[in-house]
């Protein structure tokens, strides 16, 4: 790994690195925060998942998390939202396909399936390496916003005994059904549709409820005031698919807050405090 910047903040550090990823099969960048305590002993740690367009840098400079971590003790790893250095046609012309929009699937149509195999890197090599590398403990639970919303659930509800606990601010939670999804899911999945549903936290829950009896809840805020709220994300429908199975979830619609950080920075403590709970 490559060591680009290290910033010491609330007394723990916060590094970002470049290492050459198997999974997507070229460079990626992920920043993670380590609390004082990693100074003596490991820690369990939260992988947070941005949305579209963003970068691993875009939570460490906007949610205000540190504070309420280093307090906690809580490492937080933030991976991008898409692999880099490619130049596949139409892939950098739309902020809502290809670069910065991996959407944490395993792509399968040429040529994103060589490359744009997200779900991979988050779930299984980007956790092999921070545990190898950082003084963290195989304790782990994931977040997202929006496109990242998304992420952190399919990855739960697909593994639901590898994260203690998972939440979401705004998360695209019925992608088969919206713009965004049917665009993406296009792209990287091609046009049969049967093969989009293991992709979506909706058909997730209704498909894998045999599976889901380990009682893992799902925790989401969504803002009111969201311009996305009716067209993009859905939260509706996750609710009534997880009231519909037994699934356990928590929906808080927060008046007057729309997609941004200045959303995220309100609430993320207290998804900081219900992960650490969880961990500990």
């Amino acid at each position: 790994m490559e060591l680009l910047s290290s910033t010491k903040t609330h007394a723990g550090w916060l590094k970002r690195y470049r290492h050459k990823s198997t999974s997507v099969k070229g460079d990626m960048t992920f920043a993670v925060y380590l609390p004082p305590q990693a100074e003596t002993q490991r820690v369990p740690v939260l992988y947070w998942l941005s949305g579209l367009t963003c970068t691993d840098e875009n939570f460490i400079q906007k949610a205000g998390a540190f504070r309420k971590a280093a307090e906690l003790g809580l490492a937080i790893v933030c991976p991008d939202t898409s692999p880099r250095g490619t130049d596949y046609p139409n892939e950098h012309e739309s902020y809502d396909f290809g670069s910065g929009a991996g959407f944490y699937i395993n792509a399968t149509v040429e040529p994103y399936s060589g490359t744009y195999h997200m779900y991979d890197y988050v779930v299984d090599e980007l956790p092999r390496l921070v545990e190898e590398h950082f003084p963290i403990t195989e304790k782990r639970s994931i977040s997202g916003h929006s496109m990242g919303g998304h992420g952190a659930l399919i990855c739960a509800l697909k593994n639901p005994n590898r994260y203690q606990s998972v939440s979401a601010f705004a998360p695209i939670a019925n992608p088969t059904q919206c713009p965004w999804g049917e665009k993406a899911f296009t792209g990287y999945l091609g046009n049969d549709k049967t093969t989009w549903e293991e992709w979506d936290a909706t058909c997730l829950v209704k498909n894998l409820i045999g599976q889901l009896q380990q009682g893992l809840p799902l925790f989401i805020d969504q803002g009111e005031s969201d311009d996305f709220l009716d067209e993009q994300l859905k939260p509706q429908a996750l609710e009534a698919a997880c009231e519909e199975v037994g699934q356990p979830i928590t929906l808080r619609r927060q008046a007057g807050y729309d997609h941004s950080y200045f959303f995220i920075s309100s609430f993320i403590e207290e998804h900081l405090e219900f992960h650490f709970n969880a961990l500990s």
